[in-house]
């Protein structure tokens, strides 16, 4: 039987959550969000994930330092969690503070489907990931 996946989604844009959200579910993910760097740190702490879609600009917390703070808590398998940044910010030297940051990957705004469906994929492990979606 295939584990479900659980994601938790970072978006402080209420737009961009619910379109984020309905494209998880499509692909037969389970989500919680998060509105703020806060919040997706205390979610992290609080329940298993198994992949972080982290927003970068977000008011409260930005992304960098939430996922900071996710990756020093001490929580078991807060070191290893794919983080995967979401931003409109894609040059290289976005990327390479979001990786300084203790981030896995990049995913630019606006959201391409299949592109976040691929990284997605990239980042679980096979047995969790639904082989039948085609992500777009």
């Amino acid at each position: 039987m295939k584990k479900q996946v659980q994601i938790l989604l970072a978006e402080d844009n209420e737009i961009n959550r619910e379109i984020a959200l309905e494209l998880l579910d499509l692909f037969g993910f389970s989500a919680d969000s998060a509105a703020n760097g806060r919040e997706a740190v205390e979610a992290a702490l609080h329940k298993e994930y198994d992949l972080i879609l982290m927003d970068i600009q977000m008011p409260e917390m930005d992304g960098f330092e939430a996922t900071r703070q996710i990756r020093a808590s001490g929580k078991a398998g807060a070191d290893s969690i794919p983080i995967i940044a979401m931003t409109a910010n894609a040059m290289e030297t976005d990327k390479e503070k979001s990786r300084q940051a203790g981030m896995n990957d990049h995913v630019s705004k606006p959201i391409d489907p299949s592109l976040l469906y691929k990284t997605l994929r990239r980042w679980l492990n096979a047995e969790t990931a639904d082989t039948d979606k085609d992500g777009g």
